[in-house]
């Protein structure tokens, strides 16, 4: 069988990362209630772990599961904003999974692996998405479709004339 095509996950990851450095450091104060940059770069990291730490576990043989919720907390973001240096150090890291995860899922999970059922559990802004098992291929098809997308436009609606757009 052929690999899983990657291409729209990369292209998702360099737009978003594009996205961020167009918004800049520190970057515009978001509106009240709203993230900021660096928030919106440390959840996605968060969920970068957490789809590495399904891949890492499904090539292991191992049963996994996918949650968001550690995404969400806020203390778990700030907290992280710090341990990753701010804006440049989230960026990093992000392109750092990016690489990893582009390069676990394409070339080395088998159709099997990628058609294993994840018991998955997502949520946005306190609204359950999904409480049932997906296929690992959904999960890494549905970061780029759906969740570094809205996370693209979520940084460049901070830009001055965008908030309205």
């Amino acid at each position: 069988m052929p690999e899983m095509d990657i291409v729209p996950l990369r292209n998702a990851y360099r737009a978003l990362l594009d996205a961020a450095a167009a918004v800049g450091d520190p970057g515009p104060a978001p509106p009240a209630g709203e993230w900021s940059a660096d928030q919106i770069l440390a959840h996605v990291a968060l969920v970068n772990a957490t789809t590495l730490a399904a891949v890492a576990a499904i090539t292991a043989g191992e049963n996994t599961t996918y949650d968001n919720r550690v995404a969400l907390d806020t203390w778990t973001i700030d907290r992280l904003v710090v341990l990753a240096g701010g804006n440049a150090g989230l960026r990093d890291r992000i392109r750092l999974q990016a690489d990893a995860l582009c390069a676990l899922t394409g070339p080395m999970l088998s159709d099997a692996e990628l058609d294993t059922p994840v018991p998955t559990r997502l949520l946005s802004n306190g609204t359950v998405l999904v409480d049932q098992p997906m296929p690992l291929r959904a999960l890494i098809t549905g970061l780029a479709e759906a969740e570094l997308p809205g996370h693209t436009e979520q940084l460049l609606s901070l830009l001055p004339g965008r908030a309205e757009a």
